[in-house]
């Protein structure tokens, strides 16, 4: 049933300090390109209806890099993501995401602030982020703090963010070795995903994130642990079987899921070698 229109109050900030000085003063679930809530509330399953639009803060769409470390403003798009040099050169695995995001309306509209707030498993960026080893700059109108990606997130669409920050950018540091993505969904772009694995390999080590696998977006520890210290790809794989807990759904079983993660790691680590 859709959410009655009657029901919502918007209000819209055109910078960030006025962004911030209202998320104190009366706070508010924040918008921007609005990709993932226009979708709750048609199906009138978003529990808020007090909004704050903040698409006209230009100054959370920079994508630079400072300091050795790329930094992706909250309202980058991926259509932004995709025509940046810094991206294609230190992180083309977002770049990959990116493409494979929806259409060029959703990837004109949706913000890589947007995908970390919103939480869902499957969300395309995050397994870039968390095998990126990135950190979440949150800020309020008091103070700013750094999450790792990896510690952001408390459970299903649950995170450590208070009522009063609001995400500003995302940091990622260099990433060295060779980078992997890659979506298993229903079509090659525009459907969610059933799976979604992003990896670094370095030498004999990898950082490998995968999506859609578990409440949030999982970092494989124990899975690297294992293929750092030369365990057999086999051993590696028992590994991973342990670390990820698919669910059955309309979209997909947990066991292929289960199986399907477990080929899509194989894949990466035999193509890297």
């Amino acid at each position: 049933m859709k959410t009655p229109l009657s029901t919502l109050h918007l209000r819209r900030a055109t910078s960030l300090a006025e962004a911030l000085t209202i998320l104190r003063d009366e706070p508010r679930t924040p918008v921007a390109g609005a990709t993932d809530v226009y979708v709750q509330l048609n199906f009138g399953t978003h529990p808020a209806t007090r909004f704050l639009d903040i698409w006209a803060c230009d100054e959370l769409r920079s994508i630079s890099v400072r300091d050795d470390t790329l930094v992706l403003g909250a309202l980058a798009t991926y259509t932004a993501m995709l025509a940046s040099h810094a991206v294609a050169a230190r992180l083309p695995m977002m770049r990959e995401a990116a493409r494979q995001v929806g259409g060029p309306q959703i990837q004109n509209r949706g913000t890589v602030g947007g995908n970390i707030a919103n939480g869902s498993p499957a969300g395309d960026s995050l397994p870039v982020l968390a095998a990126a080893d990135a950190v979440v700059v949150l800020r309020s109108h008091a103070d700013e703090r750094r999450i790792p990606l990896t510690a952001f997130y408390t459970g299903y669409r649950t995170t450590v963010m208070r009522s009063d920050e609001l995400i500003v950018a995302v940091e990622v540091p260099r990433v060295t070795g060779r980078q992997f993505f890659r979506k298993v969904g229903t079509r090659a772009a525009q459907a969610i995903s059933k799976i979604v694995v992003a990896a670094v390999r370095d030498g004999s080590s990898a950082r490998i994130a995968v999506g859609s696998v578990a409440p949030t977006v999982v970092r494989l520890r124990e899975t690297e642990r294992a293929l750092a210290a030369s365990a057999s790809l086999d051993d590696a794989m028992a590994a991973l079987r342990a670390e990820i807990r698919p669910i059955d759904d309309i979209r997909s079983t947990a066991e292929y899921r289960l199986k399907v993660t477990e080929n899509v790691v194989r894949r990466f680590w035999l193509a890297s070698i």
